[in-house]
């Protein structure tokens, strides 16, 4: 039996043993997965702080340049205004009342045309205004400022209108006279509304928005308060006629009487004498008259109109001051060449003053005939 057992061969082979897989819960090599998740909540964690801090920064920049916009939109307006309003004062009130208060050297007709060339730039000026890029901030300004230009135009041929009748006879005068000097009161008005509307309420908003180093136009379109009387306005632009009565600065009777008309060595000879004159570049009147009041006066107008060829001449001055119960004398230039081999008109005027109850005197007219 022990033979057999010796020679047998094994039937199984030995093999190493395999070593057993570590344990989760052991506590040595448990580390790698807690370790990875903790670092993914660290990574998502700072993107999220990275990306609210981009967006506290777009917002940031966002209503910078918003802000920014904005300003730069408030500054574009103020400027634009001075613009519009300096060009206003500049281009059409400065010439304009230099036309009026050149005292009757241009016709009725050339005035009118004149004027309504001034009355164009106003418009276009309010037209322009209107036009403007307007924050809405500015919306109030922008308001007053098209009503203060709108006044501006609306007067101008308002007075266009009146023009040659005020430069008229004496009762045609008189009535557009009133009328040009309400106009006068429009016009005054565009300058209250823009100094206590339009530039306060600009620079309201500027000083809201924090906006340093601007300067506020100003406006000023009527040069004087004067322009408002009626017989202020008719000295001003030669008309022949004022309205409205002022009350006498002395008691006693007051006027003034033509004594005699005269151009050169030519003493004129009312109608229906026909006067022949020579013509030429310096004919001049010479007139005299006399204060037949008990009191000096001031401030007397002297107007000669000329009509019958072509467009009217008007011309005129004032004088200073006459003396009870003297003769007073004005030099009167044409101050341009006169109509010549047409029969004209000539009515030489004395201005009406205060207390003055018969004017029957005051004016004469006399046929010419200018020659060379």
């Amino acid at each position: 039996m022990s033979f057999f057992d010796d020679d047998e061969p094994p039937t199984r082979s030995s093999r190493p043993p395999r070593p057993r897989r570590a344990s989760g819960r052991s506590g040595g090599g448990s580390s790698a997965r807690p370790s990875d998740s903790q670092q993914l909540l660290i990574r998502r964690a700072v993107a999220l702080g990275v990306l609210v801090l981009v967006l506290i920064l777009v917002v940031i920049g966002f209503n910078s340049c918003r802000s920014s916009a904005k300003k730069n939109a408030l500054r574009d307006y103020n400027r634009d205004v001075a613009t519009i309003v300096q060009d206003s004062d500049e281009q059409v009130s400065r010439p304009f009342f230099e036309l009026l208060g050149s005292g009757g050297e241009q016709s009725p007709v050339t005035l009118e045309t004149q004027i309504n060339q001034y009355r164009v730039v106003a418009e276009d000026q309010a037209e322009r205004a209107s036009r403007l890029d307007v924050p809405d901030e500015m919306v109030p300004a922008q308001r007053n400022l098209l009503t203060v230009l709108n006044f501006r135009a609306e007067a101008l041929g308002a007075i266009a209108e009146n023009i040659r009748a005020a430069l008229g006879s004496e009762e045609a005068s008189a009535r557009a006279t009133e009328a040009i000097a309400g106009q006068m009161q429009k016009l005054l008005a565009s300058d209250v509304l823009y100094s206590q509307r339009v530039a306060p309420l600009i620079k309201e908003q500027l000083d809201k928005n924090d906006i340093t180093g601007q300067t506020i136009a100003g406006s000023k379109f009527l040069p004087n308060l004067g322009w408002l009387d009626p017989n202020t306005v008719a000295a001003r632009i030669g008309g022949t006629g004022t309205s409205g009565e002022r009350e006498p600065t002395t008691p006693g009777p007051h006027g003034h009487g033509l004594v005699s008309v005269a151009v050169g060595d030519v003493t004129l000879q009312p109608q229906p004498a026909v006067n022949r004159i020579a013509a030429g570049s310096d004919v001049s009147f010479t007139v005299v008259f006399q204060n037949q009041g008990a009191s000096d006066e001031r401030d007397v107008k002297v107007t000669v109109r000329i009509t019958g060829a072509g467009d009217p001449i008007v011309v005129n001055d004032t004088v200073p001051q006459t003396v009870a119960g003297a003769n007073a004398e004005v030099s009167i230039p044409l101050g341009q060449s006169p109509p010549i081999g047409t029969p004209v008109t000539i009515k030489v005027t004395v201005a009406k003053v205060p207390g003055e109850e018969l004017t029957d005197n005051n004016t004469q007219s006399y046929t010419a005939l200018f020659t060379r």
